[in-house]
This record gives C-alpha cells, sequence and structure tokens, in this order.
C-alpha cells in the first residue's frame, strides 16, 4: 500500500524544550517522538515497540502563536508533607502554542495500514482516553485523513548539521537511551515525500542499529 497522510490540528500544545528549568520553553515544531506516539493513540495501540522503523514526515503548515502562562508545579522537596503542598509545589513559567496545524505523512507499513483502517473502519478500532499531541491536555481538535495538499509549509528534515535536537525515540524511565536526532527546517511545497526523500524520520530505539 501506499503511503497515508493527515492533517492534525491541535489548539493549545507545548512541547517543553529538553534543558528548559524555570522558564519551560517550548519547541516549535512537536518532536517526531510525540507524532509518533500521537499515532498510536489514534489506532488504540499500547505498545509502542509494536512499529519500530516505521517512517514519518513532518510539516508545519501555520505559524501558531505563542503565550505565556504561569503555572504551579509538582515536586518532592519534603517527603513529610503531601504532593503540592508548601516546599513540594512552586511557580514556573511555561510556554504555550495556540493554533498548531502539522501536516504527518507514514511510510507504507504495518502503521500506515492500521490507520487506513482507522479511516475506512472506525468501529474496529479499540481505543480509550482523550486524543493528544503530548501531554494529555493538549488534546488534538481535527484529524483529516488524506486531505488535499496544496501550497506552502515549513518540514522538518533530519540534518546531522542542524541546529534542532529532537528526540525520535524516548527513555521514559530516566532518560540514558532516549533518542536524539539534529533537524533543519526547510520551506517547500506541501506533497507527498518520494520513498527516498531526505525528509522520512526512522522512528527506532538506540540499541536498533539496523534501520
Amino acid at each position: 500500500m501506499s503511503p497515508v497522510s493527515l492533517k492534525v490540528s491541535v489548539p493549545f500544545c507545548s512541547f517543553r524544550k529538553a534543558n528548559a528549568r524555570e522558564f519551560l520553553e517550548s519547541e516549535r515544531f512537536p518532536p517526531p517522538a510525540t507524532v509518533y506516539g500521537f499515532l498510536l493513540s489514534l489506532v488504540g495501540e499500547e505498545d509502542r515497540r509494536s512499529y519500530i522503523g516505521t517512517r514519518i514526515a513532518l510539516a508545519l503548515l501555520n505559524e501558531p502563536k505563542s503565550s505565556l502562562l504561569l503555572r504551579t508545579m509538582w515536586r518532592v522537596k519534603n517527603r513529610k508533607l503531601p504532593s503540592g503542598v508548601g516546599a513540594n509545589k512552586r511557580p514556573d513559567y511555561q510556554e504555550v502554542l495556540s493554533g498548531l496545524m502539522i501536516g504527518v505523512w507514514v511510510d507504507e507499513g504495518p502503521l500506515a495500514a492500521r490507520i487506513k483502517t482507522v479511516r475506512e473502519h472506525p468501529e474496529s478500532i479499540d481505543r480509550f482516553g482523550g486524543l493528544s499531541l503530548g501531554e494529555s491536555r493538549d488534546l488534538v481538535n481535527d484529524v483529516y485523513f488524506e486531505p488535499p495538499w496544496a501550497g506552502e509549509c515549513r518540514w522538518l528534515v533530519p540534518d546531522e548539521k542542524g541546529q534542532y535536537p529532537l528526540p525520535v525515540w524516548v527513555d521514559h524511565v530516566g532518560s540514558k537511551k532516549t533518542v536524539w536526532m539534529q533537524f533543519s527546517v526547510e520551506n517547500g511545497v506541501l506533497e507527498q515525500p518520494e520513498p527516498k526523500d531526505k525528509r522520512w524520520i526512522h522512528i527506532k530505539p538506540a540499541n536498533d542499529l539496523s534501520l
């Protein structure tokens, strides 16, 4: 089968930069690992290793607006106190994006086939919870399957000399095995990438060097 494509809109979201602390600055592009998690949630897959080796391509369709929020962050400083009480909470500033719209292409393979099933037979998919792009509060508003593509966009492109380090696989127990890649952002037209196009991004963990 051929690749599948999705147009996704998210009213509010944030993709925290790795080194952000007191000011939780957001990336302007959703990391590939975050988009992969969204795709798994879309098809109702709980095992994230089920589709290792999937290739995706990502395009930013607009320039989301940025806002600064003051929020309370929970932490553990005093084990004698409950969570979120006294020293176990602190104010932090977080950057939030609004009105994000992205294009997602999933190369042919098992995950693309399952996404096609979601479109054609949604009653056959067993999933639960809200559909988010990142944190559970970052709920997706719209998903358009195989929309007509036209116009210009900004592509996220793997580039060893790129200035944007983003995770393609996240180690949820610590961070030692998180896989990072360098990316650049290039202007271009909305189109399905060719099989050998440099815009394809491999989703793989650190110990899978065969892909």
